[in-house]
């Protein structure tokens, strides 16, 4: 995978086109080499041509890829060039696969990505095993909502942690001044118990 992963993230399930759509580019090469036995020198070329093709097609397949993270889904294509996009795991409304009969006996199928983004839906066709892209797909979800609770109730936890504590240290400070307020003769006994527990009555 070309696209850099994000802090913390980590890579879940990549998938990519089936084998099935290599058939096609197969038949071709298979049959050109064929019909370049029977051609003379053009056949060589034609040879050459196809062995170029073939290579190019792995290449493409290969670099054609669905990758599950634990933030997103990122799909990557381009073997020359390097085409990405992502769909966030908080912006999937929901996400359906189809299989027709052959995909089910062989195990490959379409996926459809439906977010909550301008481009509305992605469809990603022949991928191989779609309902376990699915399927790690609706789960990263799940974990992902998950986490992001308990990134909340943890900080809102800091956040009384905190607020408790600095009204802790204020009490002390009010309580310390007025102890000195007493100490300089500025209070009596009698105004500085009631002082004191004013302001402990205060934080109870």
């Amino acid at each position: 995978m070309k696209t850099q992963l994000k802090k913390d993230e980590k890579i879940i399930l990549t998938t990519r086109p089936h084998w099935f759509s290599m058939i096609l580019p197969a038949a071709i090469t298979i049959a050109g080499f064929i019909a370049g036995l029977y051609i003379g020198d053009f056949g060589i070329i034609l040879m050459l041509i196809l062995i170029c093709y073939m290579l190019y097609k792995i290449a493409e397949r290969n670099n054609n890829i669905w990758v599950v993270t634990s933030l997103r889904v990122i799909d990557e294509i381009g073997v020359f060039s390097h085409d990405s996009k992502e769909s966030p795991l908080d912006k999937i409304n929901n996400v359906s696969y189809s299989q027709s009969f052959w995909g089910k006996i062989f195990g490959y199928g379409d996926i459809q990505i439906q977010t909550a983004a301008e481009v509305g839906s992605t469809s990603y066709h022949n991928v191989s095993q779609p309902k376990l892209l699915k399927d790690t797909i609706t789960q990263m979800q799940e974990e992902y909502k998950h986490d992001q609770i308990k990134r909340q109730a943890t900080e809102l936890a800091n956040a009384i942690a905190f607020e408790k504590e600095k009204n802790k240290n204020d009490l002390v400070s009010e309580l310390e001044k007025l102890h000195e307020l007493k100490q300089k003769g500025i209070l009596t006994e009698e105004e500085y118990l009631n002082q004191k527990a004013k302001i402990l009555n205060s934080q109870s």
